[in-house]
């Protein structure tokens, strides 16, 4: 309140001071006006009077310069007329003007040069203004004329505007003092006041967050408020992790939690440092409305990677994809983040449109992603995009190098299938650095993979890393294989390595996973039933149960089959006509390549073939949702739904499957999961199917709306176990210890080519 006080206080004086001025000047400017205006009435009065007078005075006529003396000396203001002679006499004056005013000589020098001259006196305690003007006789000065004006009113005016003035500041200030204590109390008091009651609910509380309240995002309060809530958000996270680790500890388990996965790090790393390279950012900068925004990727691979470089102030070398990155890097292309708590470094790079084109659309996501996810999708392969595909892996290298030029000993994960051709690069210019590379998505059998033209430029740039990661042993098995049949090295099963040219490539299964710690999927204070029915009202939906299904918009998600098994089971089952609906979020990908632009449309066609066989007015079986959502938003539909539908013809892993178990800490929900998915060798309470079979499809989703309570409360149980134990950051802990316990061989790279 003191602080509110004290604005107040300085808001008066200051308006008092401007206003003080602001009259002072006005005053000043009054007066002036009104002193050059009495001076121009003067001087036209006595140039009058002087025609008048000066042939009574040639004649010499006392009486009559007396009579018009008498006629002009009674107009408003005049205070009287006289008339002089050369030696300052008075010939002529009106009535009782020496008795009141007791008049001053007139100035006879400038008389006598024939000049006119006016002056602001006081006579007999009253202001006047003065004006002489010269008398001629016979073209000789021959006396003076004086007019005396009262110059009383210039004062009264300046005083009138003095009281209006302070009347006007005594209403602004009561106006000024209303207004700010309303701004006080709304944009600062009670923003604040809610601010302290969250952070202490946050102190003092237990169980979930509380929710943030709503803050000023601009102004005065905006640094503060972003200051609050990362403060917030750090004290809400360390009380988790403390009480997760208690509760570890207590129950004698051996979960990876992020603190762990940064003791992990320190103790493995010593003093080696972390280097990823990536497609993917983990911060981008954009142009928004209110300027440069900062966009931060939904993306599992951030979540794993962020506490490890933070732990050992890594560098993240990623593309540049901001509309703003490149106005917030410093010279050498590099930025600290995150924004709020900068712990490492992120280099960006760029690449030329027509690079990127090949690279990243041609030869990564036409070429390699059909052709290691087998699902009927014909993979293109291109010349000029291998050219741009070689080309984007160089640029990478270089700038890894560079990042790497002052470290000794490194250690470099590179990040799917994107460079496979980076950490050959690397090892022929620094064999000493440790480099493991992680294949995010599915590796196909040799025969499948021989299809691509540069299989041994791919496998022998694979085999410069020291370690390979993929998702499943399956996949481990089948890189293997393919190595075997396509170039000339040895397999060590016993070991799973690769041995060729004097150097060995461990390849290694770390299935990925998600964060599962409290208040990160359950977020949400309604009931799944409440919740359901709030999301039902705001798709104008009524329907009792609901499924759910969140992918990217792509063919080897199973989205056809998805919706025709709906299709067949409202067919089979019409007593859940009107009752179920399936909301299928899917967010577009890749709409440059023409392939995924035509999925986009047999997708939405085909949803409203099967909407338009069995809709009503108040019901739909199928809700699109066909736009990129945020977690948040996503995280509603996985808490309300009674089910939900993962359908990969072909998937590396499925991360959705495991953020829909990781969501349902009510212990509710059926997963519906594809056996061709590497979540469904770890999910086995899931009820796994095969897509392509209509008929399972269709017999799984009644089995999961109709399953019994206590079956399903265990299935879900397990799975959640399965995914706390087996989460993102023993993910993380263990690839990152694996790579910086390898035994570094330094053969001679540059001599070796792919044979």
């Amino acid at each position: 309140m003191r602080l509110g006080l004290r604005l107040i206080l300085l808001l008066v004086v200051g308006v008092t001071v401007v206003t003080f001025l602001v009259a002072r000047s006005q005053v000043r400017a009054e007066k002036q006006g009104l002193r050059d205006d009495l001076q121009r009435r003067s001087e036209i009065l006595a140039e009058s009077l002087q025609e008048l007078v000066e042939p009574a005075l040639g004649q010499r006529s006392h009486r009559e310069l007396r009579r018009i003396v008498e006629r002009f000396g009674n107009r408003e203001r005049l205070a009287g007329v006289a008339i002089y002679d050369l030696d300052g006499k008075v010939i002529a004056e009106s009535p009782g003007l020496s008795e009141r005013l007791d008049p001053p000589a007139p100035p006879l020098a400038q008389i006598k040069n024939d000049e006119s001259s006016g002056k602001f006196v006081e006579l007999a305690g009253a202001p006047m203004h003065a004006y002489y003007v010269p008398l001629h006789n016979n073209g000789q000065v021959a006396g003076a004329l004086a007019v005396f004006d009262d110059a009383a009113y210039i004062y009264q005016e300046g005083d009138r505007i003095w009281r209006e003035t302070m009347w006007h500041v005594v209403a602004e200030v009561l106006l000024i003092v209303f207004v700010t204590v309303l701004i006080i109390r709304s944009t600062i008091v009670v923003p604040i006041s809610k601010t302290t009651q969250w952070v202490r609910q946050l102190r003092f509380g237990k169980g979930k967050i509380p929710p943030r309240p709503r803050l000023p995002d601009e102004d005065i309060l905006a640094p503060l408020s972003a200051e609050v809530m990362n403060l917030a958000r750090s004290l809400a996270e360390a009380r988790a992790a403390a009480e997760e680790e208690a509760r570890l500890r207590e129950s004698g388990e051996a979960v990876w939690t992020a603190e762990r996965l940064r003791l992990a790090i320190r103790s493995r790393t010593e003093q080696k440092s972390l280097f990823v390279v990536s497609n993917r950012e983990p911060y981008s900068h954009v142009y928004g409305t209110k300027g440069i925004e900062l966009q931060v990727p939904a993306s599992g691979l951030v979540t794993a990677l962020e506490p490890v470089l933070r732990a050992c102030d890594g560098t993240w070398i990623a593309s540049g994809s901001g509309s703003a990155d490149r106005e917030t890097v410093d010279k050498n292309e590099r930025i600290r983040v995150p924004p709020d708590n900068p712990e490492y470094t992120l280099r960006r790079v760029w690449l030329p449109k027509k690079i990127e084109d090949g690279y990243y659309y041609g030869f990564a996501n036409e070429g390699l992603w059909p052709l290691c996810h087998i699902a009927h999708a014909r993979p293109v392969f291109r010349a000029s995009d291998w050219e741009a595909y070689q080309a984007a892996n160089q640029k990478f290298a270089d700038a890894a190098l560079e990042e790497m030029e002052q470290t000794s000993q490194p250690l470099l994960l590179v990040q799917d299938y994107h460079f496979a051709l980076l950490p050959r690069m690397i090892k022929q210019r620094r064999p000493e650095v440790r480099v493991a590379i992680f294949w995010h998505i599915p590796w196909p059998n040799p025969e499948a993979f021989g299809i691509c033209p540069w299989r041994r430029e791919l496998l022998d740039g694979l085999l410069g890393a020291d370690m390979i990661g993929f998702h499943t042993q399956a996949h481990c098995n089948n890189f293997l294989e393919t190595a075997d049949q396509t170039l000339q090295s040895r397999i060590e099963w016993e070991r799973f390595a690769v041995r060729r040219n004097d150097h060995s490539t461990i390849v290694r299964p770390f299935p990925i996973s998600v964060d599962m710690r409290d208040g990160v999927f359950a977020r949400e204070t309604d009931s799944p039933y409440l919740l359901r029915a709030k999301l039902l009202k705001q798709l104008g939906i009524s329907a009792q149960f609901l499924g759910v299904g969140v992918d990217r918009i792509d063919y080897t998600k199973g989205l056809l089959e998805r919706f025709r098994g709906v299709e067949h089971f409202i067919e089979k089952h019409p007593s859940y006509r009107g009752k179920f609906t399936f909301v299928q979020i899917g967010a577009p990908s890749r709409t440059r390549i023409d392939r995924y632009q035509q999925f986009l449309q047999d997708v939405e066609g085909e949803a409203a073939r099967i909407n338009a066989r069995f809709q009503t007015p108040q019901w739909r079986p199928i809700v699109m949702l066909t736009r990129h959502h945020s977690h948040e938003e996503i995280l509603p539909y996985y808490r309300a739904a009674d089910l939900c539908l993962v359908t990969s013809l072909h998937d590396g892993m499925n991360l959705v499957a495991k953020e829909f178990v990781a969501a349902r800490d009510d212990e509710e929900g059926a997963l519906i999961l594809s056996q061709f998915t590497g979540a469904s060798r770890e999910l086995r309470d899931a009820l796994i199917v095969n897509p392509y079979d209509t008929e399972q499809l269709s017999e799984a989703i009644r089995q999961a709306l109709e399953m019994d309570s206590d079956e399903r409360h265990e299935r879900m149980h397990r799975m959640r176990r399965t995914v706390r134990e087996k989460n993102i950051y023993r993910w993380a802990g263990t690839l990152i210890t694996e790579l910086a316990e390898i035994r570094v061989e330094e053969p001679d790279f540059a001599a070796q080519r792919p044979r």
